[in-house]
């Protein structure tokens, strides 16, 4: 597939191919898209410079839930030693953070418990484990098996070299506060002493937490912290041509974590592109994003996509410099 540029703006190699979408665009307006056909830890290594990238973001295949035409597909312990191996290498691309969707399966009444084991393994290599958010999205009635609850949330496991993110903003996705401050605010301490002060908390501070206090005012923020429950639909992915991939993940889950934890004007890398959602909204977003997809098919897609994005985004941008 030619993408009209000249092909000395495209890189080429024996495992595959990358498009560079945009790049004859005014910068200012319209980031950098780099599909790349090949697996992903390859294409990483070959192509993808070390703390050249700020966000990694994506899904893996689901174990052997969906097969995608291949005869490589992992399960169990050996599907989470893959993914250890995966995450080592965003770490090593990415200065910041690293997440995945991920799912395990069920059968025989039994959950795979892979997402656990993925988790408990990364800890035990030493890698900074986050508190996983959870995706919550309408689940398949009898997914679980007849017997058990309905499955509505997937997890997300969030990896980074460790310390704090060099750059996040875990508001952008955050909306105003529903209630207004009302009564005295009380929490407990570890002692289990209550703290309870009328109109103010009182804050402790000390090695103990009781060295000295202060009392201070509450003052509600602009913009709350939406939390780590992450509602998107999932019915609602954002492109038809989204759909000509087996799975497809709404386009709110990808924007969630591009807004919040990718500097405008930063790097995105999707190790599983699939039909190109996480570049599709990197570039709405004013982000740069770089995709992997191991299926040439899946590569052409993601750039149909990519095109039908750039003309509505270039519009839009002219009309803002004409305004």
């Amino acid at each position: 597939m030619q993408c009209g540029h000249p092909k000395s703006d495209l890189v080429s190699s024996d495992e595959g191919t990358s498009y560079c979408a945009g790049c004859d665009l005014d910068s200012r307006y319209e980031p950098t898209i780099r599909l790349y056909t090949g697996d992903c830890i390859d294409i990483m290594k070959r192509y993808v410079p070390t703390d050249s990238i700020d966000l990694v973001f994506g899904s893996p295949p689901y174990e052997d839930a969906r097969t995608y035409g291949l005869d490589n597909c992992v399960t169990g312990q050996a599907w989470v030693d893959w993914m250890v191996s995966v995450v080592v290498e965003s770490l090593r691309v990415c200065t910041g953070l690293t997440a995945f969707v991920v799912e395990g399966r069920t059968r025989k009444y039994a959950w795979s418990c892979t997402p656990a084991l993925l988790i408990a393994d990364l800890h035990r290599a030493g890698i900074a484990v986050r508190k996983p958010p959870i995706f919550h999205r309408s689940g398949i009635p009898g997914c679980s098996g007849p017997d058990w609850l309905r499955n509505d949330y997937e997890i997300i496991v969030c990896a980074t070299r460790g310390g704090p993110l060099p750059w996040s903003n875990n508001t952008a996705m955050g909306s105003p506060p529903k209630y207004k401050p009302g009564g005295d605010l009380t929490n407990r301490l570890a002692d289990g002493r209550r703290v309870r002060v009328a109109g103010a908390p009182t804050m402790y501070f000390g090695k103990d937490r009781g060295d000295y206090e202060r009392t201070q005012k509450y003052i509600p923020p602009a913009i709350a912290n939406p939390g780590n429950v992450i509602r998107a639909p999932g019915g609602h992915v954002g492109s038809k041509l989204a759909h000509e991939n087996e799975a497809p993940f709404p386009e709110g889950l990808a924007e969630f974590f591009i807004r919040s934890f990718c500097p405008p004007d930063g790097w995105v890398l999707d190790p599983f592109s699939g039909s190109g959602t996480t570049a599709a909204v990197a570039l709405r977003c004013h982000r740069n994003a770089l995709g992997i997809d191991i299926r040439e098919s899946q590569t052409d897609l993601a750039h149909r996509r990519i095109q039908s994005e750039r003309i509505p985004t270039v519009q839009a941008a002219n009309q803002e410099a004409k305004d």
